[in-house]
């Protein structure tokens, strides 16, 4: 088993709930973001020392609510890095549209040689217009339905050529490309009495590096394997997850030519809450679960739940934490209930890679550390 530990960057919150203020009203200053991110560098080294294989931040920008704080996992990993011995280190995810793709290279690959071959490659297309539009990117907005096809075809596009940009940069000493996006290098460019028509990216990675996209449309699920990344699924109903983790393996003996092994290539992303007792855990959770879902619900990240009907929920759609529960995205309890619970989640997917999202959204980060350390005392020598 491989365990990660994943973690939003949310400032403390001590109002978090279902309630009021909406999340556009709220503003973090300055000093409470800045002290969250040193608190996540705190955590990685904590996650290190719990046992955690890998330790996931998220990239987001411009979020003065104060849910999403670090705009560039790469420098905050680096910090980690130079905390740390063994731990690996990445982010689910790094918005590759939201890059420069040979900007993005440089980085990863000058974390992934500083860190001794730790840095982990987690990529996705974004979510959030606010976010992407600024920084020359585009997402569908469920603001905006009609366009939001339109959007995503174009969010899809663009980072399919980024994504390819940054591998052959990567893996390559010397590279070209030409797509309807990006060309590299650009033509005419001169140079000691000719043109360049080849670039070198410096530094390259010296270490194998792991790479992971997040899934949460078909058109992914087909994308995924066929590049031969690993494929990463979160706040999805078992019924849903199980589909779909069986189509990953499809789609790579068809495209590779081999069977996966089992669990391998894929990774369950899931939140869990743990307690003295059963009550304490659900009291706990209730408000970070609450507001959790207040902030992503209109982006549109509800439908992995599974609606009255039976189908995948729409987008009016507000589940409760005893929804979460019930169709176990959410697993809250005792050490021992959530053991139980986890194990058989794994077992019926036969998963190797489990990453852990503490539900606490809004708490102080002592709460982050006190989970942390009973994931460590408790629950992860019962499934090891």
């Amino acid at each position: 088993m491989h365990f990660g530990l994943f973690l939003f960057g949310a400032v403390p919150m001590p109002d978090a709930g279902g309630g009021p203020p909406a999340p556009k009203d709220r503003r973090a200053d300055n000093d409470l973001i800045w002290d969250t991110t040193e608190r996540l560098v705190d955590m990685g080294v904590q996650a290190e020392a719990a046992g955690f294989e890998y330790y996931f931040l998220t990239e987001h920008h411009f979020q003065h609510e104060g849910y999403e704080v670090v705009p560039n996992a790469l420098m905050v990993g680096l910090v980690v890095a130079e905390r740390t011995e063994r731990i690996k280190i990445g982010a689910l995810v790094h918005v590759v549209p939201q890059w420069h793709p040979l900007r993005f290279a440089e980085d990863f690959a000058t974390l992934h040689n500083f860190s001794g071959g730790r840095a982990v490659m987690g990529v996705g297309r974004g979510t959030v217009p606010r976010e992407a539009i600024p920084l020359g990117a585009i997402v569908g907005s469920t603001d905006d339905p009609e366009r939001r096809a339109r959007q995503d075809a174009e969010n899809r596009a663009k980072y399919d050529e980024a994504i390819e940009v940054v591998r052959l940069a990567l893996d390559n000493e010397r590279f070209s490309f030409r797509g309807e996006h990006y060309q590299f290098p650009p033509d005419g460019i001169p140079d000691r009495d000719g043109f360049v028509e080849e670039l070198t990216l410096t530094p390259r990675p010296r270490y194998p590096y792991e790479v992971w996209q997040t899934i949460t449309s078909p058109p992914t699920l087909e994308a995924v394997p066929r590049r031969g990344f690993g494929g990463v699924w979160w706040n999805l109903h078992p019924d849903f997850l199980r589909e779909q983790w069986h189509r990953f393996a499809e789609v790579w003996h068809e495209t590779h030519g081999v069977e996966l092994a089992p669990g391998d290539k894929r990774m369950l992303a899931i939140q869990l809450r743990i307690d003295d007792t059963h009550e304490k855990a659900v009291a706990r959770t209730r408000g970070p679960h609450d507001e959790f879902w207040k902030f992503l619900g209109p982006y549109g990240r509800l439908r992995g739940y599974k609606g009255p009907d039976g189908k995948r929920a729409t987008d009016d759609f507000h589940p409760t934490l005893e929804d979460s529960m019930e169709q176990r995205i959410c697993l809250v309890g005792t050490a021992d209930e959530v053991a139980e619970q986890l194990a058989d989640r794994i077992d019926e997917l036969d998963a190797r890679h489990v990453s852990i999202f503490p539900m606490c959204l809004g708490d102080d980060y002592d709460d982050y550390a006190e989970q942390i350390s009973r994931y460590a005392e408790d629950l992860l020598p019962q499934l090891r």
